[in-house]
């Protein structure tokens, strides 16, 4: 596909980007109405919790599917047939009478991210690169965080459908701007390798419902948990030794890995995905269960992270031609380790200003880190493979970020109980802070149980600070990665170009 010129660019970026930012959003947005769609179909929690588990092991199957369809029946079918599910799969979800109705939707919106970043880096010229992608990376990352606000007020004001309903007018502008702005692409015929993408699906599968139902089950401790973590490592082993090893035509080509400088992207962009969601996991419960904010103050007080992205993106489209990209990731990953380490010093009586300014930072640096890094990872790989490339690309951002929300939110549990355990070994009755928290007397039970809700809370304050740090060091671990990065140029046809 050769770079387009003029209005035609501008009105297909903008009908591209309204498809991605509402597969994104919707990610976080129905993350808030839960609860209400738990009542409203008199669903258990381990029911909530597998139709969960199913939404995010099809889309994560689909993600590497995508690039294989889009190289064999081109991107404009699969990307309007991907909106096209995604919005029928939105209604249904809207007028659902029972859980597995809700399931469709992860599958047919999986294509939309990765599609739109390979025709994004198509209809832009090489010059106008650090912009295409910086328009890309801002839908990406406002999506999930705009979300929560979006999600509550939806929920608070009309009703837990219309978090669904809302993505239907968006998904028909979508639809019919693609579908008349896409240039037509053609794709190769290609036999499908069924045990490679076998292989493959049944690794990420198992792995994401390992890491879903991991804290449920007490991790290795449980059967089930030892026997889906097994078959995801044969899994992937199986799909790892099949691509090297066949002659025939394999469901991702191994000429990927070649390119050292895809290779570290995905490096990066799975620490990316590992540190940006694993604080916006961490973030609302914070506000919501220890400070109290209502859901729609928490959206408003983490939208700031968003203006922070915006700004490291105006930036990025005026130094990317004069400063090495490299310089401007490292910056982004230190800033990020700044921001992290603001938040290990939060505390229950900090105002809202304070998680406000942490999340500024911490979007500058994310912006500084994924715009470039969306950029340099595919400077050096043909053409031909930015269908797969940028399906992989997603997924291993994707991987990273459910292994993060896994880990955090694993820490945080043990975490607690720790620092309460530690905590309660002060509560005695010789103490002079519980002589003061108790005058005139013997305390009641309904005193000590207020006592032990105030241990409680600090405890889990202490769990969400060492979760920072941990944010922290992950941040700073990075940066020695960009020695992995070459300095490269981003060539415009098969033939990759390294200017060292």
């Amino acid at each position: 596909m050769s770079p387009i010129e003029g209005r035609h660019r501008v009105l297909l970026t903008v009908f591209l980007m309204t498809a991605s930012i509402m597969q994104v959003l919707d990610n976080t947005i129905a993350n808030v109405a839960l609860p209400r769609v738990q009542g409203a179909l008199s669903a258990t929690q381990d029911q909530m919790a597998w139709v969960l588990t199913s939404y995010i092991v099809a889309a994560a199957i689909m993600t590497p599917m995508a690039g294989w369809l889009a190289g064999r029946f081109g991107r404009k079918p699969i990307i309007l047939i991907s909106i096209a599910g995604f919005t029928v799969a939105s209604m249904l979800c809207g007028i659902a009478q029972s859980l597995p109705q809700m399931v469709l939707q992860g599958a047919c919106g999986a294509a939309l991210v990765p599609m739109s970043q390979a025709v994004m880096l198509d209809i832009y010229p090489r010059e106008q690169l650090a912009k295409a992608m910086s328009i890309w990376v801002t839908g990406v990352t406002i999506g999930p965080i705009m979300g929560p606000a979006l999600g509550g007020w939806l929920t608070d004001n009309y009703n837990w459908r219309w978090v669904f309903y809302i993505n239907v007018p968006f998904g028909i502008i979508a639809f019919l701007g693609v579908l008349t702005t896409l240039p037509k692409s053609t794709g190769k015929k290609s036999p499908f390798d069924f045990f490679g993408f076998a292989t493959l699906s049944l690794a990420v599968g198992a792995l994401q419902i390992t890491l879903d139902r991991g804290q449920l089950k007490d991790w290795f401790n449980s059967p089930e948990i030892c026997i889906e973590a097994a078959l995801s490592a044969a899994s992937f082993y199986l799909f790892i030794v099949h691509m090297i090893t066949t002659r025939k035509t394999r469901f991702v080509d191994p000429s990927l890995f070649k390119d050292r400088n895809f290779v570290a992207g995905l490096v990066f962009i799975f620490n990316v995905g590992l540190l940006l969601f694993a604080t916006l996991a961490l973030l609302p419960p914070l506000l919501q269960d220890l400070m109290n904010y209502p859901v729609v103050t928490t959206g408003l007080v983490t939208a700031p992270r968003g203006v922070g992205t915006l700004l490291a993106m105006l930036v990025i489209s005026r130094l990317s031609k004069v400063i090495d990209v490299r310089m401007m990731i490292g910056f982004g990953f230190a800033l990020s380790a700044f921001s992290a380490w603001q938040m290990s010093g939060f505390n229950l009586q900090m105002d809202m200003y304070t998680v406000m300014w942490s999340g500024i930072a911490q979007g500058c640096g994310t912006g500084l880190v994924f715009v470039p890094l969306a950029g340099v990872a595919f400077a050096t790989l043909k053409s031909s493979l930015r269908n797969e490339g940028a399906a992989m690309f997603s997924l291993s951002r994707n991987l990273g970020s459910s292994i993060g929300i896994s880990v955090v939110e694993t820490l945080l549990t043990r975490n607690t109980q720790k620092a309460h355990a530690s905590l309660a070994q002060h509560v005695t009755p010789f103490s002079p802070l519980i002589h003061a928290q108790f005058p005139g007397g013997t305390p009641t039970l309904q005193r000590l149980s207020a006592l032990n809700a105030q241990v409680t809370e600090q405890a889990a304050m202490i769990a969400y600070n060492d979760n920072f740090k941990l944010m922290f060091w992950l941040s700073l671990a990075a940066i020695p990665l960009l020695l992995l990065l070459r300095k490269a140029g981003a060539p415009r046809s098969d033939e990759a170009v390294v200017v060292e």
